[in-house]
């Protein structure tokens, strides 16, 4: 097949059944065009046929013989679309950032031609850029992007970008996971249970080594549970492979619902302590001990003065007081799909070590635990994780894709690539347990909280943690409170860690009932919330929350009417102060640059421009002077990207490196005596803080540090009562969490963030059939995730006193800034209708149902 690629004539092999995309990256190699989704849902991989941008996915090979294509490689990284991407942070990962980036030229080349040096409005943008999805939620960067380059404003070179790898996911350059293509490299394919609940025997495949992957008892849990893989030269190769395998299944009754698990009868998920100890967990914290009854784990209690609570909370209940507000309050399963789905590339060498390119949220972790399953060495692991396309808590352990990559290559003898479609992301990547929470809350006749009870029952299939009542333990002050957690173990899929474990469902009840109370009782919902509150560090963020004219000149709640009816809410979180204790950071000089290395990994958070900010700082070098060199094993200890933890982590060692190769080299400016020091190498280690830790030593890698990072949500919503459908009009987003390393990138996380809670919000829910136990949403039709059109305007307000204590004087704010969104909704929507939310997400069905009551 001849087409013409970016200007050069191309000839390339091309299937029947193949399309543009595996055209360009497996026959071109072309990698700049991802695939993310398969159905031209995200799209990601954009390109240009003919100066139309389409769907790389959906359009057949055939259709581009003898066509003009384009791909994000084409664009040379001279379009102002790529200048305005750079200098306005519109990207995080990068997974999907080729994609906009094509049709947000195309668009702005349009625009242009027929407007001139005009900037189009933000309905204009988001409705040409309706096609793209970014999980990291970078679209109010992208809108600012594409506004100022159609306004002329990136016609020339401008300012340097605020994330140093900006140009190499800009352009396409920048490698994943899913781009690694290795010599003699195969393609893997798992083979996944059809039913909910079995025990497996044989399993034949025609002519093809298979791979078994299934546990020791060799029984199936959950539709879609690996139960063994098959590699071939294609994945459409591998793909027709493995729809040859015979399984072998003995049946087993499954319990498929909470309220079937429930039953005294149900089918047991784990009916042995074995089972129960290999059950996967759905949060990052060291698990609480609880009692086991069949599919009931629990209660693990975090309570304090729970009697005193229950006596007031039952007497109040006898006496009919109004200031006690009791509910039941549901969320849904959110999964994480990331953008880059879970992949993996392993390869052993002739000495026996283990090669490995991943997408991975902890490397070190990672390679830890691989050596342990594998029986290696620690320095027998060799991982990299150059650029990862987000992860959200679904990449931190060895999963599946992992297993069958390494198992794959040792039976083949060949490196072998596996990385899963997005139906097998949407059913085994990963997702946020679905929780049912029992709350009551009361209020004394002074208007001071007086008792709090929480259950939590955690809806997370095979997994178990769940953590949400626990919690509630660390806010507003310390009212005597009864919290207990409940797992309820189905045979579904496993929940895992999602940005804030545990944090959304709890503010989600929590925070509806403090609004619940404030409304009863006449009082300011922000007044009340800072009376209640004794954090200083938040009680400044309802000062200011207070005095934003949204708040100001809201309505009554209830009060509005008409078809189209606006209102305002709030909600406060906290957060554990988390940190790595064990962080280094190399640097070396090496040809007259400074590198710096460690063996974190950049998950679109920024690790690399906070380290390479503040050594550039510090040592006063140009951007061309200092290289971060991440993602790898063989360097110093670095955090995983969980739980807030990395940049309150490298931050600080990246300072102490830096000083202390100033301190390695002669006197004077550091840029002139960098030519003679060839081969100089520092460490430089996060120093312990002031006050120390609240854990004596680090659990799983963490410790828990003095103080809780804080946030004050204010959200402005529309409610369409005919079609009944909300919608966010504005969001602000308080975050009190210390120094900022980096201020664009900081806000932009944040800004995601507050995204992501408006999808848990308003439309994410992962459906699984009760009959059958297959997921029914397993694509991004079905499964749909916040869109351009649907961010709202976001203001990001940050306060940075209040961690003095702490070295480098700032904590994490990746879960602050998604915690509270959803609480904030349920409020703004009680707010403008007088309807109080209970169910996550807000259905139109549930909407409709509960404002004509």
């Amino acid at each position: 097949m001849e087409i013409t690629v970016n200007g050069e004539a191309a000839k390339v092999d091309a299937g029947p059944d193949d399309t543009a995309v595996d055209l360009l990256r497996d026959g071109l190699g072309l990698t700049g065009t991802k695939l993310a989704c398969g159905t031209g849902v995200c799209g990601a991989c954009t390109i240009v046929v003919g100066g139309t941008p389409v769907a790389g996915c959906l359009t057949a090979s055939a259709a581009v013989e003898g066509r003009d294509v384009t791909t994000v490689e084409g664009l040379g990284g001279t379009h102002p679309v790529q200048r305005a991407f750079a200098a306005h942070d519109a990207l995080q990962c990068g997974f999907c950032t080729p994609g906009f980036v094509v049709e947000a030229a195309a668009f702005t080349d349009r625009w242009r031609a027929a407007h001139g040096d005009v900037a189009p409005s933000r309905a204009q943008i988001a409705q040409a850029m309706a096609g793209h999805l970014c999980r990291c939620g970078a679209y109010e960067s992208i809108q600012a992007a594409i506004a100022a380059a159609c306004a002329g404003r990136h016609d020339d070179d401008g300012p340097a970008p605020a994330r140093v790898e900006a140009w190499e996911k800009i352009t396409g350059r920048a490698r994943y996971t899913t781009d690694v293509r290795l010599e003699g490299q195969l393609e893997g394919v798992i083979i996944r249970s059809s039913l909910p609940h079995a025990r497996v025997g044989a399993v034949r495949l025609g002519g093809a080594e298979v791979v078994d992957l299934l546990p020791a008892d060799r029984v199936v849990r959950y539709v879609g549970q690996p139960i063994a893989a098959v590699a071939a030269p294609t994945r459409a190769a591998a793909l027709a492979a493995a729809a040859t395998a015979e399984v072998a299944y003995t049946p087993l009754p499954a319990a498929l619902t909470t309220v079937e698990a429930e039953k005294p009868d149900a089918p047991a998920v784990y009916d042995s302590r074995a089972g129960r100890g290999g059950a996967p967990r759905s949060n990052e914290a060291p698990l609480s001990p609880a009692k086991w009854e069949g599919n009931l784990r629990g209660p693990s209690a975090a309570s304090w003065r729970a009697g005193t609570a229950t006596k007031r909370i039952d007497a109040a209940r006898e006496r009919g007081d109004d200031r006690l507000v009791s509910a039941t309050f549901t969320t849904a399963a959110q999964a994480h799909t990331s953008m880059e789905p879970h992949a993996c590339v392993a390869r052993w060498d002739d000495r026996g070590e283990l090669h490995l390119h991943l997408s991975t949220q902890a490397v070190g972790r990672v390679a830890v635990e691989i050596a342990k399953r594998w029986n290696l060495k620690p320095g027998q692991v060799h991982i990299v994780a150059e650029h990862v396309g987000g992860g959200f808590g679904s990449k931190v352990h060895v999963t599946g894709d992992v297993i069958a990559a390494v198992e794959l290559a040792r039976a083949y003898a060949a490196p072998v690539r596996v990385v899963l479609d997005r139906a097998e992301e949407l059913t085994d990547g990963g997702s946020r347990p679905a929780t049912r929470i029992e709350l009551s809350l009361l209020a004394d006749a002074d208007g001071n909280l007086a008792a709090m009870s929480m259950d939590a029952w955690g809806d997370g299939g095979t997994a178990i943690g769940s953590n949400s009542a626990a919690l509630a333990r660390y806010i507003y002050g310390n009212a005597p409170r009864q919290l207990r957690d409940y797992d309820v173990l189905t045979h579904r899929p496993p929940g895992a860690p999602f940005r804030g474990p545990g944090g959304p469902p709890m503010v989600w009840a929590l925070e509806q009932a403090v609004d619940e109370i404030a409304h009863r009782t006449g009082e300011d919902p922000i007044a009340l919330r800072q009376r209640w509150d004794g954090n200083p560090k938040r009680r400044v963020l309802y000062d200011w929350a207070a005095t934003l004219p949204a708040w100001t000149d809201r309505q009554p709640s209830g009060s509005p009417e008409g078809r189209f009816r606006r209102g305002v809410g709030v909600a406060a979180t906290n957060w554990l102060y988390l940190l790595d204790p064990g962080t280094e950071i190399e640097l070396v000089v090496e040809q007259g640059v400074v590198v710096a290395r460690t063996t974190t990994q950049d998950i679109g958070t920024g690790s690399r421009s906070v380290i390479a900010d503040i050594v550039r700082a510090e040592l006063d070098l140009p951007a061309g002077r200092v290289r971060v060199d991440v993602g790898r094993t063989g360097a110093v200890h670095g955090p995983a990207s969980v739980a807030s933890s990395a940049t309150p982590s490298i931050g600080p060692a990246a300072v102490d490196a830096a000083r202390r190769l100033r301190a390695a080299l002669p006197e004077g400016p550091v840029a002139a005596s960098l030519s003679g020091a060839e081969g100089v190498r520092v460490v430089g280690r996060r120093r312990r803080d002031r006050r120390g830790y609240v854990t004596p030593f680090p659990l799983g890698g963490l410790s828990i540090g003095r103080g809780f990072a804080g946030a004050v949500h204010l959200t402005e919503v529309e409610v369409d009562v005919r079609l009944a459908t909300v919608r966010v009009t504005r969001a602000w987003c308080g975050i009190a969490a210390g120094h900022i390393y980096a201020e664009r990138l900081a806000r932009s996380q944040c800004e995601g963030g507050v995204i992501q809670g408006i999808g848990y919000a308003l439309f994410e829910q992962r459906q699984v059939d009760p009959a059958t136990g297959v997921v029914l949403t397993d694509n991004l039709e079905d499964y749909r995730i916040p869109g351009i059109g649907d961010t709202p305007e976001i203001t990001i307000h940050f306060h940075q006193e209040g961690w003095e204590h702490v070295t480098g004087h700032g904590v994490g704010l990746g879960e602050m800034s998604t915690v509270g969104v959803a609480a904030s909704i349920g409020n703004a929507v009680h707010a403008a209708t007088g309807w109080r939310p209970l169910d996550l997400p807000i259905r139109p069905d549930r909407l409709r149902e509960g404002i004509s009551r």
